[in-house]
């Protein structure tokens, strides 16, 4: 934008944040922090992790709100930026971590992401193919997202940005997965898209790329700007000295003096992530792992604790480690103590000593005198600050608690210790002790290897330090020579490739070798896709009917056929409603009691004797208490943050409750007029049925083929992306309850067909059989991904298994045992899941 002035005409600045302050939890992330971006420059953001680079970027594209400061989009003030609007304005943000789908496929990820506009004037496919091709990613459209590897994930991200032909693009770390050959074709892509005059906010560690593209540098540290410069007028040292400038914050316990005695040594190690680690360590000696966050420190620790496969040698005090023996011997201490490294619904003393409990036991019996002696010296050794030691160790504070976790290491008696950033997120005086603590470890023989992002916690507290780049030892620091400037300068100055961007050219090109691509083979794609439960289903349901049917010659005659398929209607209408939730990774406890309490209700409006206005008044009630219901459940997890479970079964035992106070009894009988209507058919098939064959058809058209669908299964496959990628997260998971409710009153009005009464005591059993149904179709318990076509084959699938009880002549019991195996074989299909997701989170 050309304002005028005075002095002539001047451009207005692409962003300007003036005065921004973020605070969480009463911590200061940002403190009066003001950037300016002028139009069609690269404007470099440095400094330390934790400085608040991403932080005040996640400010400027609306994703985080700022307690203080303003927001300027070409001289327009911004009051309330979301990412929303910013995407309206024109910003688009490739962040650190991609904000992509993993369930769903990488044309749907693009789809949701994008706005229409973008797809105009040729097919989808076309215009998406020509997106990754630009950015130099080679995969399939209907992939799957999790497939990817981390450096086409970042590609597809890219992607996504540059699609926008944005205004203002942040770049939040961009090349930390990528081989030289895509970091020199985004370099290109981004000086071209500066030329047509978009302005670009580079954030990285890495000098070297500062000099190559960047016009401008500001220096955030410690949450505040230290300075903005022109690059060509400042060098690489006057950088660093701005990057680190600051003192030691923390008291280091003296460093080990003497010839050492070698206790460790890692030849050769390699793994996902990591790749030819080698390092020796001696008694009394700490060993530092240093580098940019994400560079395979974690994914080293992980290994060296078992937890990762790896190739090479592991050795402590002469003896072999192997993979079992460091899952037993190995003390591990996650940077997360919350996700891994604490079980926060325990006590301090249990959290404690779970690995040490054989230390504990008398005979067959744990000894409470024991365990309670043992773990209460321990945990005062490390000046341990609670209540007591059955106090919930979420009642301590982050440093108490990251001593509990010290403790639980110390207890197990470990043969090597691996601390992965221990004061992260404690206080000055927590860390002192903490590294007194592994001062006295290291001593008593134990050798101790420590990761951390603050290059000058390494530098105090360690006699050996390796500075990682891309899954590489780039440095190796001894002594004297470690420095806090030493590692980031070798951090930032590293030209290593990354790992898995050298895994993924290898295995590329052994495709090419093979003459292959398993990822473009259609029927493998459809083996990992959401449809193939549902074939499976059709062959069960098929071989089942044949069996009964050589069995008793009466199974496929009319009323059987009718019978089952109304049954199929209820429960079908219902499960469809479940379907909603779970695809975006809720659940509906309610739905059984909701469908009970809707025909109790219907039974004192839809009876003979009722004019025909007051049984229409009785399915509009009906339909009214539905979404109501549906408004409440939605409004309880979003808004009042409750568990889907907690709010679901509140709502379960309410309606229930409310069923059997306006009926004590089965009574109220339905008019048959109505049933009439309901059930009727068309030859064997209820209308009904056909109704819900139809509405399943249209649910799946728009799951696949519509922005309603795409973002349904975003919002479930990962709510943090999907919030990034514009999807308005609350408005989305309350409309889907608010569906679960209608379908099901939809199911109710099949549900009162066929008991033709107000009976406060039906209904219920629906919930667990809606989520068999569910399951049984391929719908995750975990969100992202299922399809409604799956569902009510595993509606027929149920209702058929009952049926056949009966025409085989077995007793009742058989329809429990076959409903339970169904509900185990659902069990073991969310299981399978659930490891699947959590290899792709890992």
């Amino acid at each position: 934008m050309i304002t005028q002035t005075d002095s002539g005409p001047t451009t207005l600045p692409t962003l300007l944040l003036s005065g921004i302050t973020k605070l969480y939890s009463g911590v200061a992330a940002l403190t009066d922090v003001s950037l300016e971006v002028a139009r069609g420059e690269v404007h470099a953001l440095l400094g330390e992790n934790g400085a608040g680079k991403s932080t005040l970027m996640n400010v400027a594209s609306g994703i985080a709100q700022p307690d203080l400061g303003s927001i300027a989009i070409d001289g327009e003030p911004v009051s309330t930026l979301t990412p929303t609007l910013a995407a309206h304005l024109g910003i688009a943000v490739v962040h650190q971590h991609p904000a992509v789908m993993p369930d769903m496929t990488v044309e749907e990820n693009l789809l949701v992401a994008l706005p229409p506009s973008v797809f105009e004037g040729s097919t989808v496919s076309g215009i998406a193919t020509a997106l990754l091709a630009d950015v130099g990613l080679d995969v399939h459209l209907k992939d799957r997202v999790e497939s990817l590897s981390v450096a086409q994930k970042h590609l597809l991200e890219i992607a996504k940005a540059f699609a926008l032909k944005p205004k203002l693009l942040v770049l939040d770390e961009p090349t930390a997965p990528l081989g030289q050959a895509s970091v020199d074709l985004l370099f290109a892509r981004v000086r071209s898209a500066v030329l047509e005059g978009t302005s670009v906010v580079y954030i990285t560690h890495r000098l070297a790329e500062v000099r190559e593209l960047a016009d401008r540098v500001t220096v955030l540290r410690d949450g505040k700007v230290r300075g903005t410069e022109i690059v060509s007028e400042i060098t690489d040292g006057e950088l660093l000295a701005m990057i680190v400038g600051r003192q030691l914050e923390s008291t280091f316990p003296p460093k080990f003096d003497g010839e050492a005695e070698q206790n460790l040594s890692i030849q050769g190690l390699s793994g996902p992530g990591f790749t030819d680690i080698t390092l020796h360590g001696g008694r009394g000696e700490i060993i530092g792992i240093a580098g940019v966050v994400g560079n395979g420190q974690s994914e080293l620790l992980r290994a060296l604790a078992g937890l990762e496969p790896f190739t090479g040698s592991v050795t402590v005090n002469g003896a072999a480690l192997t993979t079992k023996r460091m899952v037993r011997d190995v003390a591990y201490m996650p940077a997360d103590r919350h996700r891994e490294g604490l079980m926060m619904s325990l006590t301090v003393r249990e959290n404690a000593a779970v690995s040490a409990l054989s230390r504990f036991t008398q005979g067959l019996f744990l000894s409470r005198k024991r365990e309670n002696q043992t773990v209460g010296d321990t945990l005062d050794s490390l000046a341990v600050k609670a209540p007591s030691m059955d106090a919930n160790v979420s009642s301590l504070s982050g440093g108490n608690q990251q001593k509990v976790v010290m403790a639980r290491a110390l207890l197990s008696e470990p043969t090597l210790l691996i601390a992965d950033e221990p004061t992260q997120g404690v206080d000055v005086g927590a860390r002192a002790e903490i590294y007194r603590i592994l001062r006295e470890v290291s001593a008593s023989g134990i050798p101790v290897i420590v990761a951390s992002s603050d290059a000058k916690e390494l530098e105090g507290l360690c006699d050996t330090v390796i500075v990682m780049s891309h899954g590489h030892v780039v440095d190796t620091l001894v002594g004297t020579a470690i420095s806090e400037e030493r590692m980031i300068q070798a951090a930032v100055s590293a030209t290593t490739q990354s790992v898995s961007a050298i895994s993924d050219t290898r295995a590329a090109d052994q495709r090419a070798l093979d003459g292959q691509n398993d990822r473009r083979s259609a029927v493998r794609r459809f083996i990992q896709g959401d449809y193939a439960p549902s074939a499976l289903l059709i062959t069960v349901v098929l071989a089942l009917g044949a069996f009964v049917l050589t069995q008793n010659d009466r199974y496929l005659n009319d009323f059987n056929i009718f019978s089952m398929l109304m049954l199929v209607s209820a429960l079908g209408f219902i499960a469809l409603g479940q379907t909603i939730a779970l695809l975006i990774g809720g659940i509906d406890l309610s739905v059984g009691p909701l469908a009970g309490f809707l025909v109790v209700v219907g039974s004192f409006f839809v009876n003979d004797d009722k004019p025909f206005g007051v049984v229409v008044i009785g399915f509009v009630v009906m339909f009214v208490i539905a979404m109501l219901v549906g408004l409440i459940n939605g409004t309880l997890i979003r808004i009042g943050k409750f568990t889907a479970i907690a709010a679901t079964l509140t709502m379960y035992i309410a309606l229930q409750g409310l069923s059997f106070i306006l009926r004590d009894a089965p009574d109220g009988y339905i008019a048959r007029s109505a049933t009439d209507i309901i059930t009727f058919k068309v030859g064997p098939l209820p209308v009904a049925f056909i109704i819900l064959i139809l509405v399943t058809l249209a649910l799946e058209f728009f799951l696949r083929k519509r922005r309603w669908g795409w973002n349904l299964r975003a919002v479930g496959s990962n709510e943090e992306s999907a919030r990034r990628s514009g999807v308005r997260v609350n408005a989305t998971m309350i409309l889907a309850y608010v569906a679960t409710s209608g379908f099901t009153f939809l199911g109710a009005i099949m549900l009162m067909a066929q008991i033709g009464v107000g009976d406060p005591a039906q209904g219920v059993s629906y919930t667990l059989t809606s989520i068999t149904a569910v399951v049984l179709g391929g719908t995750s318990l975990l969100g992202g991904r299922g399809t409604f076509i799956g569902t009510v084959l595993g509606a027929v699938l149920l209702v058929q298994v009952l049926n056949a009880t009966t025409f085989l002549g077995l007793s009742q019991m058989w329809q429990y045992i076959f409903q339970g195996l169904l509900i185990l074989a659902a069990a073991v299909l969310y299981s399978v899941a659930r490891a699947r997701k959590k290899r792709v989170v890992v």
